[in-house]
């Protein structure tokens, strides 16, 4: 096995990672972010798989369904502007990369492979985490799902990354941990390697269209094969 890209070998455009549960390891931190929110407002009992619904679709879309759900009188835009002020007090101590992810990410940017984060998370957040896990100028380009009119499982924030990276969608990857975000890759063109974050969502059909599909997860995550498979797969 190559340990790098041969001079046969054309570098992809791009590899684009979501953030949450992708990368970083920071579905507690919104976990815990989301519950003290929500206490606040009175509602109580917010659980581990309430939150698991909600993994791979952006913050703000999130807030929109549990304020319409639990009839919360407050806008949802104060909501917002809670949870990003709650998860960024926990972000700084309590996030952490997954190791085999941050191999990937080395053995790409070592390669010369452009490299991008798109992420439903606010861009403010986006930052923090990659400046707390030591990431920060391993990404030419962060797209929040703040920038673009639709979160995923719309393309629009792997479609800006790729735009911003000047690389045409077919030739791009995209590295997710959700459905939605497997699905707005698909919608994008892009090939996609899935590693789910809950691996009972690995059947979802949204995984199907994965072109490398991990179905066990981070622990199942190998990132020579996964490094590999970009470029044997690649677009000509």
């Amino acid at each position: 096995m190559s340990s790098s890209p041969s001079a046969s070998q054309s570098v992809p455009l791009a590899v684009i990672f979501d953030l949450d549960g992708t990368l970083v390891d920071s579905e507690p931190n919104y976990f815990e972010a989301s519950r003290t929110v929500l206490a606040r407002h009175g509602v109580r009992g917010f659980g581990w798989d309430d939150h698991l619904r909600f993994v791979g679709i952006g913050t703000l879309e999130t807030l929109e369904t549990l304020r319409r759900e639990h009839r919360l009188d407050v806008p949802v835009d104060e909501l917002l502007a809670e949870l990003n002020r709650a998860y960024l007090e926990l972000a700084g101590t309590r996030t952490e990369t997954f190791p085999r992810m941050r191999t990937y990410v080395e053995r790409l940017y070592a390669a010369g492979v452009p490299l991008a984060v798109a992420s439903g998370s606010s861009r403010r957040i986006i930052q923090t985490v990659l400046e707390c896990v030591g990431l920060t100028d391993r990404f030419a380009a962060v797209v929040s799902a703040e920038e673009v009119p639709r979160g995923k499982p719309e393309p629009d924030v792997f479609l800006e990354a790729a735009r911003r990276l000047d690389a045409e969608p077919g030739s791009c990857v995209v590295v997710e941990d959700a459905p939605p975000g497997a699905e707005a890759a698909h919608r994008a063109g892009m090939r996609c390697v899935g590693v789910p974050y809950a691996p009972t969502v690995a059947a979802d059909p949204a995984f199907r269209t994965a072109g490398l599909l991990f179905p066990g997860g981070q622990g199942e995550f190998d990132a020579e094969r996964a490094y590999t498979w970009v470029f044997d797969g690649r677009r000509e």
